[in-house]
């Protein structure tokens, strides 16, 4: 197995276990069971909410392979660099398919023989009885990492994307500057927007932003959006399509619609480029970290950045610089 390729599927299983514990499990021990576990990370986190028992530390041999084996050495540098940088630079971030099974590590002991399971599970058993702490361990059972698709927008690269990010960690980082955000406020949100008329009860879509009017193709009613809609979530959209000219109730509309609203921006791109404005219309917040929250899960300071893609396959970014619907 290529080692880059090798490094990246053991970061995606430690982060991936890591997240599914909220961070509660050790970067070392996390390395050690998905290397001894071939990364199958369902099965150990499974285990590790069954597991109950005295606590163990390393042996020799587990000494052993954190010192020497070079792909488990970069991954544990790695994830411990991010959560030392995380520490020290609390409002700053740090800046392929696995092969067949042949090429992976056999696992070399059973689940229930484990130790670092049985730790674990031990460990984790002597969290306080909160409902968050047995929601965790019930989404850990099935496999969950509960998810929530939002918006992100850096001010200074002036560039706008969509993040499914953790519902516990709604943090994203622009992959230009590096800087962490948090997601753009709800009652700021701009884009593709999806319209629902009151008084003509007509839906449509299009250019629009959650805190402004836009006037229905139907009876040219001014009417707020519903929703903003992601990328993949357009394309989803049931019914015939038709091509409706942008208008808006914003004073630099390109195509105003009367009475305008003085002071106004229209978030149409043909607008915002004839007004030589800005592609970002409301930048997201910086993100303040609170030390709650580890590197856990997203690609913040992955391995995978350097080949521009995501430390989790399952996890998408949808920038606006691909395809956008205009008219």
């Amino acid at each position: 197995m290529n080692t880059m390729h090798e490094e990246v599927e053991l970061e995606k299983s430690v982060r991936r276990l890591r997240e599914k514990f909220h961070g509660f499990i050790d970067i070392d021990k996390a390395v050690l069971l998905m290397r001894r576990y071939m990364n199958d990370h369902q099965m150990v986190a499974k285990w590790v909410a069954l597991m109950a028992n005295a606590d163990r530390d390393l042996d020799d041999e587990e000494r052993n392979t954190l010192k020497n084996d070079p792909v488990v050495k970069n991954v544990v540098m790695k994830l411990k660099a991010d959560e030392r940088q995380q520490e020290e630079h609390p409002t700053k971030t740090s800046g392929s398919s696995a092969a067949s099974s042949s090429a992976k590590p056999k696992a070399k002991k059973k689940t229930n023989e484990d130790k670092h399971l049985v730790e674990l599970g031990e460990h984790l058993q002597a969290l306080p009885l909160t409902m968050e702490n047995k929601r965790m361990f019930d989404q850990a059972q099935e496999n969950q990492i509960p998810a929530i698709t939002h918006q992100f927008a850096c001010q200074s690269c002036d560039r706008e994307w969509w993040r499914r990010v953790p519902q516990r960690k709604r943090v994203s980082r622009c992959r230009r500057c590096k800087t962490k955000y948090d997601p753009v406020p709800p009652d700021k949100m701009w884009g593709i927007a999806e319209f629902h008329c009151p008084n003509c009860t007509r839906s449509f879509m299009g250019f629009g932003r959650m805190d402004g009017r836009s006037p229905c193709y139907g009876c040219r009613s001014a009417i707020f959006p519903t929703r903003i809609l992601p990328p993949k979530r357009r394309a989803m959209m049931p019914g015939v399509r038709r091509k409706n000219q942008h208008s808006c109730l914003a004073e630099d509309c390109f195509n105003r619609m009367e009475p305008h609203v003085p002071g106004t921006e229209c978030v149409h791109p043909r607008s915002r480029q004839k007004n030589r404005k800005p592609r970002v219309v409301y930048p997201s917040p910086a993100h303040i970290s609170s030390g709650s929250t580890v590197n856990t899960c997203l690609s913040q300071g992955s391995l995978l950045e350097s080949i521009n893609e995501l430390i989790l396959d399952d996890i998408e970014e949808e920038s606006d610089e691909e395809s956008d619907i205009s008219s």
